[in-house]
């Protein structure tokens, strides 16, 4: 265990989806969190009319360790004292506002984001984008923008990487695709159909997957080898373009990246330089 915050986090973004006697533990910690870190799972099965058992289900639905890692994690949010609300905006708002706004948004979902991010998981998925022969990004809606970010990130780097918004081309170039590939499926709800089949497809060929999707079990993780997850960041009731979700998915396409260059720092710089250079030499003969 590594990380020390993002409990409060991981507990709102689960709540709805626990079972009753899990979610009036959830719901109990996140009124009193001061409190329910001091608690043993006895006290705090009392505490909230379930029972130890029940905390210790309930740790395990949030994938986490134990009861003890829930508590850090906790404790770690309380001391940075900053968690905030998603604010959305009103009719006829006046501009700097909706700067303030958005921008404080931003700044949440990202931290949310970082919070949640497993670095066992980020490790194993940098390690196989390192050693993929070619990796396939693929989403649906504004994912696929967040697939097409990928692509082009990568491609700098002398990465073959592909991205698709279309089922059958995607299921077309994973079914001559195997061992030596990795499928990225990124879906916000984690219950896009076509991600789900796409990703089942590529296990089939023994193809390594990784999801992208918001916290917690789904269709789309189901199938993936890695699961890397955003923070289910409160959409404002204004969703344009699923604005939360897109900066989360964009920020983890951005770690990743930033993971790989680190590892493969000289390859990188490289690449980079060459490319560069071949963009200035395309503008300096038109």
């Amino acid at each position: 265990m590594s990380q020390t915050n993002g409990g409060l986090v991981i507990l709102k973004e689960m709540q709805s989806r626990l079972p009753p006697s899990e979610r009036k533990i959830a719901e109990y910690i996140l009124e009193n969190p001061e409190e329910s870190i001091l608690l043993t799972a006895l006290a705090l099965g009392e505490k909230s009319q379930t029972s130890s058992a029940a905390v210790i289900r309930l740790c395990k639905s949030l994938g986490l360790s134990g009861f003890q890692e829930l508590k850090i994690r906790v404790a770690g949010d309380l001391q940075e004292r900053n968690v905030n609300e998603y604010h959305d905006i009103e009719p006829n708002e006046g501009l700097q506002n909706i700067i303030k706004k958005v921008t404080a948004n931003t700044i949440q979902t990202l931290k949310e984001t970082g919070d949640i991010l497993s670095e066992e998981s980020l490790g194993k998925a940098v390690k196989v984008l390192t050693n993929a022969d070619s990796c396939i990004f693929f989403g649906v809606g504004a994912s696929y923008l967040a697939a097409k970010d990928a692509e082009q990130k990568f491609l700098r780097i002398n990465k073959h990487v592909y991205s698709f918004s279309d089922v059958h081309q995607a299921a077309t170039l994973i079914a001559n695709k195997g061992p030596k590939d990795a499928v990225i499926g990124i879906s916000f709800s984690g219950h896009t159909d076509e991600v789900a089949k796409l990703l089942e497809l590529a296990k089939k060929n023994h193809i390594t997957t990784i999801s992208i999707t918001k916290y917690g079990n789904s269709k789309v993780t189901a199938f993936a080898d890695i699961q890397l997850y955003t923070s289910a960041a409160k959409e404002a009731m204004v969703r344009s373009g699923a604005t939360s979700s897109r900066i989360a998915q964009l920020h983890v396409i951005d770690i990743l990246f930033m993971s790989l260059a680190s590892l493969e720092y000289e390859e990188t710089v490289q690449h980079l330089e060459e490319t560069r250079e071949a963009i200035s030499f395309i503008k300096r003969n038109q």
